[in-house]
């Protein structure tokens, strides 16, 4: 049974029902927490700003409405707005008699840009913007993304249909079938290790996939890069996508920096110069033929605003100007689309419609292992060659409806093309990240041994003869019977997740202590960094503000961050503390129970890991008690 192939329209069927499943789970959450959450949770989990300062309103370069927004509270908590996602307004008022009732402005409106406590919101040109203004207390929520599912479901129907190239590669990526590939020789690219080499020579081969499977540290980012630059020798420009807004910004950063014109579509997510210069709207804003088509549109405004009732050359006149602004927004556009070699968006963003008509010869796909198979198909059908990066044993997409996930749809177009067709597949090997030690029990567990260490990192330690992992057992610690204190996990409000007080000050101690071995002259001459990591939010807001208080780390705030598992992605640090927070007699783990999570976490550690956890909890799931074996071996 197991080599009967599936069909690839029935496996789609399925894939569509399970993500109008995952649609409606989303969208009830939504609601859930549009009606039921308090407005200070919503603030608390940075998907609300409240209250907001209104700035001014203005249109920009795209010919749209947009409103400038500031927020006026608590700078620490990291909010989830960002470029593209959709808003609401609400304004609230104070009634004696129960709760502060919320109004919602009923139109949505869409993040343009973010850059600290500045928010440039993209709003719908009809009047409606003006009761926003006017009123009090306002503040902005994160809205329900009906866009994206709208498109991932488009997506797959136009797959399922789907004759000529799509519909060939849709076979393809559902069966054993073998791809094909051109054949020439070996390029040599000397700044590069063997398996990054092989893997672009497998890129530049293929004539239908690819897979560049990039284990923590191993170079993922570099390879592709090379790998896109080596195939723009051989064509004129392709697409490169990734999930989030952060990853299409990481790689855009690395081509820029390799003298590739990269044009990105949409705004990242650090606002600074070097990052907008390569955005549409900026380089839009900056072609020569801009301030006539400014001028035209701005006339189109002030004739539509004296229109007389019964002005029979009003539609000429503004038929005329309209022309002239397409004209215009056409040609300044072939420039731009013609001068780039990549054109980078998200997965999502791939269905702009600045994108309309455009074909590809290669599409590159950066985090595919984080990306729904649904949102992978839409920038595809623009495409005759498709090339993902990632890894598979690291941070999953993020499904919320249990049942979805259950029936399969995480399974991502990455894992099942790797599933199908391993020899498309080129496993990255050497890693350039950690000390041997920290590496080792990952590459062991998650990469059937096969990962090395790259001779300069192998033996890197902050300290002489110090052990590069710990585990410190917070169920070794007697507490006095009267204490308030315990080393049990505790909720916050429903959702809001889980707390360790306990375990998160040890772990700040942990880090006093380990700084105080170092020594402070040597922690900031040589800048040594510290990612504090939790796999639960509550958790990171309370070590981020025990961390603000205590004057101790004074001196070394810029060297410290604290985060959660996924805020880390992609990242690195000299330092890494991970505070488990799960401690309870039934040996519960919840969502620790996906190991991804964990091999990321782990291997954040250039020389040095710290873990606490409660052991006795822990270790009755069978990886918590092999790393606990296994770090217990070191000492």
């Amino acid at each position: 049974m197991e080599n009967q192939q599936v069909s690839p329209i029935l496996a789609l069927q399925q894939q569509r029902l399970l993500l109008q499943m995952e649609y409606q789970a989303e969208k009830e959450a939504f609601r859930k927490q549009t009606e039921e959450m308090g407005l200070q949770r919503k603030v608390k989990r940075g998907d609300a700003w409240y209250p907001l300062k209104m700035g001014k309103s203005y249109y920009n370069s795209l010919n749209q409405l947009v409103v400038e927004v500031f927020r006026q509270g608590d700078e620490e908590i990291e909010h989830n707005f960002e470029f593209g996602k959709p808003v609401v307004f609400f304004a609230t008022k104070a009634s004696q008699t129960s709760q502060a009732s919320i109004h919602y402005f009923p139109f949505t409106a869409t993040v343009s840009y973010v850059d600290g406590d500045r928010m440039v919101i993209a709003v719908p040109d009809n009047g409606q913007l003006i009761d926003v203004q006017g009123a009090e207390n306002v503040g902005v929520q994160l809205f329900f993304d009906e866009t994206s599912y709208k498109m991932m479901f488009d997506a797959l129907d136009r797959v399922m249909k789907a004759k000529g190239r799509l519909g060939y590669l849709r076979d393809l990526f559902y069966s054993h079938q073998q791809a094909e590939t051109f054949s020439f020789a070996d390029i040599h690219l000397p700044y590069l290790n063997a398996t990054q080499e092989a893997a672009v020579n497998k890129v530049l081969r293929a004539k239908d996939v690819a897979i560049v499977h990039g284990p923590p540290g191993t170079g993922k980012t570099t390879t592709l890069v090379e790998a896109i630059y080596e195939t723009l020798r051989r064509e004129n420009q392709v697409l490169v996508c990734a999930q989030s807004n952060m990853a299409v910004d990481w790689i855009s950063e690395k081509l820029v920096d390799r003298g590739v014109n990269v044009l990105r579509i949409g705004n990242p997510t650090r606002v600074n110069d070097k990052m907008l210069s390569f955005t549409y709207e900026r380089r839009f804003e900056a072609h020569p033929d801009y301030d006539q088509l400014w001028a035209i549109r701005k006339a189109i405004r002030e004739l539509r605003a004296q229109r007389k009732r019964r002005d029979d050359k009003y539609h000429q006149k503004l038929d005329r100007l309209k022309e002239r602004a397409t004209e215009l927004e056409v040609r300044i556009n072939a420039q731009l689309f013609g001068e780039a070699r990549v054109i980078a968006c998200t997965l999502v963003g791939s269905a702009n419609r600045l994108l309309e008509g455009q074909k590809f010869g290669t599409l590159f796909i950066d985090e595919a292992a984080q990306a729904l198979e649904a949102a992978c198909w839409i920038p595809i059908r623009r495409v005759s060659r498709v090339i993902l990066a990632g890894d598979h044993c690291q941070l999953p997409p993020t499904v919320k409806s249990f049942e979805a996930l259950k029936a399969g749809l995480g399974k991502t177009l990455m894992e099942r093309i790797a599933e199908n067709k391993p020899e498309v597949v080129t496993l990255l090997k050497m890693q350039y990240r950690m000390n041997e030690e920290i590496m080792r029990f990952s590459s062991d567990w998650f990469y059937g041994n096969q990962v090395e260490s790259a001779p300069e990192v192998k033996f890197r330690s902050i300290l002489d003869l110090d052990i590069p992992m710990t585990w410190i057992d917070t169920s070794q610690f007697e507490l006095p019977e009267d204490s308030d204190i315990t080393f049990k996990e505790t909720f916050v409000g429903e959702s809001f997740g889980r707390i360790n007080k306990a375990e998160a000050e040890l772990t700040l101690l942990a880090l006093e202590q380990y700084f105080e071995k170092i020594g402070k002259a040597r922690i900031l001459d040589e800048r040594l960094d510290v990612g504090v990591i939790s796999p639960y939010r509550a958790q990171v807001q309370y070590l981020r503000r025990q961390l603000k208080n205590k004057e101790f780390f004074k001196p070394y705030r810029h060297l410290i961050s604290v985060n959660t598992v996924d805020g880390f992605q992609g990242q690195e640090r000299d330092i890494i503390l991970i505070s488990l927070v799960r401690a309870n007699d039934e040996g519960q783990i919840g969502f620790l129970r996906d190991l991804r999570r964990m091999n990321v976490a782990i291997t954040r550690a250039r020389m040095k890991l710290i873990i606490l956890g409660d052991a006795s909890t822990m270790t009755r799931h069978p990886f918590y008690r092999k790393l606990y074996e296994y770090i217990d071996a070191l000492a």
